[in-house]
């Protein structure tokens, strides 16, 4: 990733200020780092790239978190927004997986697979991994990320959000989510492995919408139409 340096601000990828008050920065991140520099595979995504989600959303402009479970392996589709890619790449499986679900529940899709108009309007698109070797899906779920996946979580239950949790890695994280009148929504991960024991089928784009609505809140404009 980054060149040497004993300095963990300046070991890896550097977090957005809004976050970086979080305790795992100061105990967890060097570690991390260490291990990232170490690692002899290409890693993605691009290290500037790694905590785009948490830089375009403080934690106070957060609405929605939907939690999967670590980026794309493939190289150029990991942006460092979950399920999301670059308007000019072809969605992956997973992606399109998801655009039939909100074909089926709200009647439209986006035009491609760029998910950053979700985060400008308050939508987290977090894993509980932020970084993937190529070519080796899960290859850093033990790499020492999901104490911040925990802390982010524990950090965003200081009043009602709603937590969208595809996949068993994310309804592991869902002891983290404390405190009342959350919206939680739990169903099996959107990839072609899983899809259809329990994603399809599961509305969680109305779900949440209605959930905004009957909280006096704007919905999420999903579709982008």
């Amino acid at each position: 990733m980054a060149g040497p340096s004993d300095d963990p601000a300046e070991a890896g990828p550097i977090p957005p200020d809004a976050w970086r008050h979080l305790s795992f920065f100061e105990r967890d991140w060097y570690k991390v780092c260490r291990l990232l520099k170490a690692e002899t595979r290409p890693v993605l995504p691009p290290a500037h790239q790694v905590f785009d989600a948490l830089a375009r959303n403080a934690p106070d402009s957060v609405r929605v978190v939907i939690l999967g479970q670590d980026p794309y392996p493939t190289p150029g589709h990991a942006h460092g927004h979950a399920f999301s890619v670059e308007p000019s790449v072809a969605p992956p499986r997973s992606l399109v997986n998801v655009f039939t679900e909100m074909e089926n529940d709200l009647g439209s899709r986006p035009r491609n697979g760029d998910l950053r108009h979700w985060a400008d309007q308050g939508v987290l698109l977090l894993n509980t991994a932020l970084t993937v070797p190529a070519g080796m899906a899960g290859g850093h779920a033990r790499l020492g990320w999901e104490p911040l996946t925990a802390e982010i979580l524990r950090t965003l239950s200081d009043r009602p959000r709603a937590f969208v949790l595809w996949g068993r890695p994310a309804q592991a994280h869902g002891r983290h989510i404390s405190g009342q009148d959350h919206l939680i929504l739990q169903s099996a991960h959107p990839s072609p492995l899983s899809a259809r024991r329990g994603f399809f089928g599961s509305r969680p784009f109305s779900r949440v919408n209605d959930w905004l609505k009957a909280r006096g809140e704007t919905p999420i404009d999903w579709t982008g139409q």
